[in-house]
């Protein structure tokens, strides 16, 4: 048996699995199960291979990390020892940015529903740009502006009506979604000219879209740039404005199993600032400063989820089911999207194929399934199976259905393990439940 690896991964003198020089046999019995593991190495690879990119390429850029792909301290900690940008979409990951120290001018907050409360943490801490979404938050911001006497960089986001070949929940760019102004049907124009009425309060410094998720090729980032270019050309002569940035996004793919293709990461940033520099150039428009958001391809390869087996029920004739003391709350992805993994048995990743199993979650749900068809050498109870591209809305996702506890993570470089967040308790399950009656 053969199996893909990512970034550090290698089997070791042992024939075990090891991630970062570190056998996963040992982490699981020092850490338990299930314990995601991060490859810092990897995501350092993937850091500085944008950034390279785009510094070859001799165009002003930010790389924002898409922290929702895996939000916490620690991987807070490592963008920004990159010299990352960050991408923050709620209250709790500003909070978690403020407490990792993360620079607050290479902060970008998004969402389409901020409230009042988060905008005013997000202007307390002074971040670098707030991304407008909708025309109530253009009004609830100003307002909190006004108030503070304060002026606060923004973008707008636009959706440009480019559906690109993802899953349906996660596509973003089309003209029928939740997020942003229409670019088509005259919003984001509308926007446009509420903010830079708003001088005051508003530095519009540029326009974001984001055209959806796990994406294997160039074409629809190429089409979004187009169309936003086409219209600032128009929008420079009528309203006199020019974006000093343009954030396309992220959605870059990654490889789950072997039928995904992606493109190398370098390849998106290429054929996007391709297409933005020669539109440019023809329009005499000014370059703009080239603004992305991976995420998923920054953590999603990095991550691998160990499990330790348990049961096994055998039905004759249909299949043989193989359960893990995880599952959907800690990887919800299969049952939210039927998305498709690869494992093997830690301690034989190289190990004959001798039986094709599925394998199945520790919930009280009939669609808590990792993985249909897998194939594996025989697998036994208190074995450790790796599922790998787990590092990207595992931990985000994970909930505490059925009052299971969240796994423990630990980052792994150079031959070296360090726990970055800590295996829930039950005491914390219960920490904020109050009792009804007196006991």
């Amino acid at each position: 048996m053969t199996f893909e690896r990512y970034g550090t991964m290698n089997v070791n003198e042992k024939g075990h699995l090891e991630v970062g020089g570190v056998d996963t046999l040992k982490l699981a019995q020092k850490y338990g199960t299930p314990l995601y593991v991060y490859d810092v190495a990897l995501i350092r690879d993937r850091a500085r291979g944008f950034k390279k990119t785009f510094a070859e390429m001799e165009i002003d850029a930010q790389v924002a990390y898409a922290s929702k792909a895996f939000s916490s301290i620690a991987i807070y900690q490592l963008m920004a020892e990159e010299d990352l940008s960050l991408d923050v979409v709620s209250g709790g990951e500003l909070y978690t940015a403020i407490k990792a120290n993360f620079p607050k001018e290479r902060i970008h907050f998004h969402g389409n529903n901020k409230t009042a409360e988060e905008l005013k943490m997000a202007l307390d801490y002074d971040i670098g740009c707030i991304v407008l979404d909708n025309y109530d938050e253009i009004t609830l911001l100003q307002k909190l502006l006004e108030e503070r006497k304060q002026k606060m960089a923004v973008l707008i986001r636009v959706t440009p009506g480019i559906e690109a070949h993802t899953h349906d929940y996660i596509l973003t760019g089309q003209d029928d979604s939740k997020f942003g102004f229409g670019l088509t049907n005259g919003q984001a124009e509308k926007a446009i000219q509420e903010v830079l009425a708003a001088e005051e309060q508003f530095d519009l410094i540029g326009l974001h879209c984001h055209i959806g998720s796990q994406i294997f090729e160039t074409t629809g980032f190429v089409m979004a740039a187009h169309r936003i270019m086409e219209q600032l050309v128009l929008w420079r002569d009528s309203l006199g404005f020019e974006s000093k940035v343009l954030n396309l996004g992220g959605g870059f793919g990654v490889r789950y199993t072997q039928d995904d293709q992606p493109l190398d990461p370098s390849e998106y940033v290429r054929q996007i600032v391709q297409e933005v520099k020669q539109m440019a150039i023809n329009h005499r428009l000014e370059m703009p400063e080239i603004w992305i958001e991976p995420g998923r391809s920054l953590v999603g390869e990095a991550g691998t989820t160990l499990y330790k087996i348990g049961s096994r029920k055998e039905v004759p004739g249909i299949r043989d089911y193989v359960a893990v003391d995880g599952g959907m709350n800690d990887n919800i992805r299969p049952a939210l999207y039927e998305a498709q993994y690869e494992a093997v048995l830690a301690k034989n990743p190289l190990g004959k194929t001798e039986e094709t199993v599925a394998i199945a979650g520790k919930c009280c749900e009939s669609g808590d399934m990792l993985i249909w068809d897998l194939r594996l050498p025989k697998a036994f109870s208190e074995e450790i199976l790796a599922v790998f591209c787990t590092g990207a809305y595992g931990y985000s996702m994970a909930s505490n259905y059925n009052r299971i506890p969240r796994p423990a993570v630990v980052f792994v470089e150079d031959g070296q393990d360090k726990l970055v967040i800590k295996r829930e308790s039950y005491a914390d399950l219960v920490r904020n439940d109050l009792s009804f009656i007196e006991v």
